[in-house]
């Protein structure tokens, strides 16, 4: 027979109620250690990052721009009178010498000045051909007269001296004694007169023949200023170079059309660009932030892609257009092959060199004297914390930093603004 035990029941609901209580804890243990977890560092590729060390030592400060080579010397050819193109002999890329004739112009009122200055100036030498035989004839006409009066004036003193002597003998009265001697000094007096008129007829002649030289001199003036311009009308390159353009320049209106044949053009027109191959600067364009520190005097390299040149700076732009300031270096060095003008080269400028300061490779985001956030790596090198690092002065690939790393930090450079809502991330 089966005996009934007793308290059974209660036990085992005691047993369940613990069951429960000890899941209720365990439960509440989870739950609370869940809500206090830390939530998962975002993760970055390591070989996507640019990373640098901090280091110390000496900088070398420098500038950097975008530029071209320009011919250091330029000649502009101008039209020197109105003309229509006849003929264009070469076009833009031929090289040229001083002798070489690059275009015909024509102006057919300009050539006919030129004959009949041409002629006036014959005239007026034929006039004095004519006007030298004319005043030589007078001359001698008047030294014929002045001769006659002399020899009468000799004859006359001889008469008179003879009456003298005939006279004292009482040969002769004394009134034709008077009467010869009276003749004789009217002659003396006439022969006085006609020697200075020979002098004056002299400095008369002179005085026509020059001024007669004169008119000459001044209508071969204007012959050989309408020669030299219907000369000017074959236009030649007047340098060696090489010819850059043919026409006027660019404007605000855009680029002038190039010359054509039968074109008209007027006086001062641009008519040619020539340049010189073996002269050639480098102009460099530097934000007007990095150029208030540009001297002259400084050394610079310019790369043509093709071989660096040095050079220093010669220019400065006094003002600023874009946001940018154009640098003219001299180039000091020989030029590379295929190096012309208009090719674009890069250019950068020494500074200064600093001789001793703590920098870094400079981040894509920070500018000179700025304070910025960069990651810093942590020691086990697969995580990185947010730092703020004060920046001071800066060059093209470094910078120097004045407060927030020490020497041996290793920093991201790259541009980290997607996480910019992280304080930490981690490197895969």
């Amino acid at each position: 027979m089966d005996v009934q035990r007793k308290g059974v029941k209660k036990r085992k609901m005691i047993r369940w109620i613990v069951i429960a209580v000890i899941a209720l804890g365990v439960l509440g243990g989870i739950s609370y250690a869940v809500m206090h977890l830390q939530p998962a560092l975002p993760s970055v590729e390591a070989g996507t990052v640019w990373p640098d060390t901090v280091k110390r030592g000496p900088m070398l400060r420098q500038v950097h721009g975008l530029g071209s080579l320009v011919p250091d010397e330029v000649n502009w050819i101008s039209a020197v009178t109105d003309g229509r193109v006849e003929k264009i002999n070469i076009l833009p890329g031929t090289e040229v010498r001083p002798d070489t004739i690059i275009m015909e112009l024509s102006n057919p009122t300009l050539t006919e000045a030129m004959v009949g200055a041409e002629f006036d100036l014959k005239q007026a030498q034929a006039n004095l051909a004519d006007l030298t035989v004319t005043l030589q004839s007078t001359t001698f006409d008047k030294q014929a007269v002045a001769a006659q009066v002399t020899a009468d004036y000799n004859d006359a003193k001889l008469a008179a001296d003879r009456d003298q002597q005939l006279a004292k003998l009482g040969l002769i009265p004394d009134l034709d004694v008077k009467l010869s001697q009276n003749k004789a000094q009217q002659l003396d007096y006439r022969n006085e007169l006609e020697k200075k008129r020979l002098g004056i007829i002299s400095q008369s002649v002179e005085a026509q023949l020059a001024a007669q030289k004169v008119k000459i001199d001044q209508l071969k003036a204007v012959y050989e200023l309408k020669k030299q311009q219907v000369d000017q009308l074959r236009v030649r390159a007047g340098v060696t170079g090489v010819l850059q353009q043919l026409g006027g320049t660019t404007s605000a209106a855009g680029t002038a059309p190039p010359l054509e044949a039968g074109q008209n053009v007027l006086a001062g027109s641009i008519l040619a660009k020539i340049a010189q191959q073996d002269k050639l600067k480098a102009q460099v364009k530097i934000t007007e932030t990095e150029a208030k520190d540009i001297a002259i005097g400084q050394p610079a390299s310019i790369d043509t892609r093709n071989g660096i040149i040095p050079g220093k700076v010669t220019r400065i732009d006094p003002s600023a257009v874009n946001g940018t300031v154009t640098v003219d270096v001299k180039l000091e060095g020989a030029l590379p092959a295929g190096a012309r003008p208009d090719l674009s080269v890069d250019g950068t400028i020494d500074i200064e060199r600093l001789a001793d300061v703590v920098y870094v490779g400079r981040p894509t985001v920070g500018q000179p004297h700025s304070t910025v956030t960069m990651f810093r790596y942590d020691p086990d090198g697969k995580t990185a914390t947010r730092v703020t690092v004060k920046l001071g002065r800066a060059s093209v690939n470094t910078i120097e930093v004045l407060d927030g790393l020490k020497v041996g930090d290793r920093v991201i450079l790259s541009d980290m603004s997607a996480q910019d809502s992280h304080d930490r991330i981690r490197l895969n």
